[in-house]
């Protein structure tokens, strides 16, 4: 199960999960880009537009995975939005979703989860590399970010209780349409100047380091933070 499956990063973590046999199940809430990115992957993704703020969303959502597959083996709760400013440019509007996609939605996506989860379930969550260096002008969506990391490590508490694992997946800038836009060469001049490797991370490397927390190759890990951040966050 895979919110925000519909474009960027989540699509290319649904594609990588197909790829590998899962059935996969996307939710988004544009409903043609939802539509596009189901015929994109095949006949394994099953899409389900609902808006993760929304709390029926959630219930119509599950309720499908109930009947149609009746477990989730992998959840990654990947929807999240940027709609920031800079100190003293702020709206109550702005700030409000921020804080509603990233913290809320996620904390429900994965509360509403827990009785179709299968034991042994993962969890990833999707964090970003500005939760430990925020940049310039999105200081509510970096603590939206930070905010994910602590309830994660709470979440991880619970492993042996709940019968799952759960970790945070933080990339740093990746080449999704969201954040090149028409901006995209400034980006790239930006990234090249402060980030180790030199480049944007592409989708598919993400749903990579996705694919490995959700995998039996990490089965001992819970409560971590693995960045795919090309080092910006670390150094």
């Amino acid at each position: 199960m895979i919110t925000g499956g519909n474009s960027g990063i989540g699509l290319a973590i649904a594609h990588r999960f197909a790829q590998e046999g899962a059935r996969v199940f996307l939710t988004g809430r544009d409903a043609d880009r939802l539509e596009a990115a189901v015929k994109e992957i095949g006949p394994a993704a099953t899409g389900v537009r609902g808006d993760v703020t929304d709390l029926s969303d959630l219930d119509a959502l599950y309720a499908q995975v109930r009947e149609r597959a009746g477990r989730i083996d992998v959840l990654v709760a990947n929807a999240g939005i940027v709609a920031d400013a800079a100190l003293g440019a702020h709206t109550e509007e702005n700030v409000d979703l921020t804080l509603a996609v990233n913290v809320k939605g996620t904390l429900f996506t994965v509360q509403k989860a827990l009785p179709l989860l299968a034991a042994g379930a993962s969890i990833v969550v999707i964090g970003s590399s500005n939760s430990v260096r925020p940049s310039e002008g999105l200081e509510v969506y970096s603590a939206s970010k930070a905010a994910l990391r602590n309830l994660v490590r709470n979440w991880a508490r619970q492993s042996r209780e709940r019968k799952f694992r759960v970790n945070v997946l933080s990339p740093g800038a990746t080449r999704t349409p969201g954040l090149m836009g028409a901006a995209g060469p400034i980006i790239e001049q930006v990234v090249d100047a402060i980030v180790p490797l030199g480049r944007l991370a592409e989708p598919e490397e993400i749903a990579s380091a996705a694919l490995f927390l959700a995998s039996d190759a990490a089965s001992f890990i819970t409560g971590a933070e693995l960045f795919a951040d090309g080092g910006h966050g670390q150094i």
